[in-house]
């Protein structure tokens, strides 16, 4: 019998301040008009850090390096299949981010924590309020099972 295999991803949280920045997702096929951060799978034989690295300059243009990327969360969540997700918290990064993927995201700003969109993500928004919880564990999307 083959065993079951987690699909894992990385979030990647800029913060400034009170602030996070959020990018609305378009033309992806998952979440499209929502709000999240900049994220992707991890690759195999790729590190969480070295994931939200890549990522991060794929989606933002920033170059980051592994001191300045701190994991501060995970998550075990449930929605059309189950997922392990990462989060990492960045807050200082050289130059300014910017939308580098135009075909996939419409918007790139920043908000404040305490006013994050509707539309945003609703596991997204959960990561980022354990974040300032100091709550470094969760499951999500398992209470509709």
């Amino acid at each position: 019998m083959a065993r079951f295999l987690l699909k894992s991803a990385v979030h990647v949280f800029f913060l400034r301040g009170e602030e996070v920045l959020l990018l609305r997702r378009a033309n992806t096929g998952y979440a499209d008009g929502q709000y999240s951060v900049p994220a992707g799978h991890l690759e195999g034989g790729e590190t969480v850090r070295a994931a939200a690295i890549r990522e991060a300059a794929e989606e933002t243009g920033l170059q980051l390096d592994e001191a300045q990327v701190k994991v501060v969360g995970v998550m075990h969540r449930k929605s059309d299949d189950e997922r392990i997700d990462f989060f990492v918290a960045v807050t200082e990064w050289p130059g300014e981010p910017h939308n580098a993927e135009p075909e996939k995201c419409d918007d790139l700003r920043w908000f404040p924590l305490a006013a994050l969109p509707e539309n945003t993500i609703p596991y997204v928004r959960q990561a980022l309020a354990n974040v300032a919880a100091g709550r470094w564990f969760d499951e999500f999307g398992w209470e509709d099972i």
